[in-house]
């Protein structure tokens, strides 16, 4: 209904409506980028945190996609609360070995596949875990032993760990301070500034044909007060908010619509 009342030919904050190539890029995506351009070459573990929905994910795949695999082994686990023996398991499988012997076999075929890649192949392996929030304290020892494992003071492999917010406290407590010394590369997610959400609504409103004319500078402004710059949220909002305003017969999105969005959608 929203879509003829605003001459829209889609809606364009609904994700799957978007191309990969017509995505927001934020002041977030290069600057995490470049460090993961930064750690792939000095090999290590970088942290990168953000509140969901904010795009870490898709700067991720996009920084695999833009890597020459003929030099780069890169593998990406997303994980769930799992058990030490199951992210063993797990890690067998995408990286092709063996997961038979237990866990001292597991590690073994695992470091011999990440020494394989290094030294023989010549494809360092690039491990990107997502939702790294979620490793338990036994991961995390065994992953500083993947890390020291063997290689005197050159790192074998990358190791990306993704996560949300409260993941930058876990590499500081004491039990992992071994680990925190390995953390070369750390970024956490700032979220879309004042600025870039109304570029952010306006660039998407424009993909699907829509007069930039149809929100006013105070919804706008609302917007990212009430989303802290949050995509996924801005995405919900002004669907809700679209729905609403053709349901009013409002011409333009304005703040009291918005608000009105805001309401149904929880956000305070």
């Amino acid at each position: 209904m929203y879509n003829s009342f605003y001459g829209l030919s889609f809606n364009p904050f609904e994700k799957q409506q978007l191309k990969e190539k017509d995505h927001f890029i934020s002041r977030d995506f290069p600057e995490m980028t470049n460090r993961l351009n930064y750690l792939k070459d000095i090999r290590g573990i970088g942290l990168f945190t953000a509140r969901p929905g904010m795009g870490k994910s898709y700067a991720l795949r996009c920084f695999a996609s833009g890597l020459n695999p003929s030099l780069y082994h890169m593998k990406y686990l997303c994980l769930s609360t799992i058990s030490v023996a199951d992210f063993y398991k797990q890690l067998c499988a995408i990286l092709g070995v063996s997961d038979k012997g237990g866990k001292t076999g597991m590690f073994q075929s695992i470091q011999q596949q990440i020494t394989y890649l290094y030294k023989e192949k010549r494809q360092p392996l690039l491990l990107a875990i997502d939702e790294a929030q979620y490793l338990g304290t036994g991961i995390l020892n065994d992953i500083k032993m993947l890390m020291n494992y063997g290689y005197d003071s050159v790192n074998y492999f990358t190791l990306i760990l993704c996560g949300e917010s409260h993941l930058n406290d876990t590499p500081h407590k004491p039990v992992h301070e071994a680990l925190r010394q390995h953390i070369t590369v750390h970024y956490n997610y700032a979220g879309l500034s004042d600025d870039e959400v109304s570029k952010y609504i306006l660039h998407k409103l424009k993909l699907a044909g829509a007069a930039e004319s149809i929100i006013d500078p105070a919804a706008l402004a609302a917007t990212h007060s009430f989303t802290q710059g949050n995509p996924r949220l801005i995405d919900n909002l002004m669907t809700d908010a679209l729905t609403i305003g053709s349901q009013q017969n409002k011409q333009v999105i304005d703040a009291e619509i918005i608000r009105a969005a805001v309401d149904n959608q929880g956000l305070y």
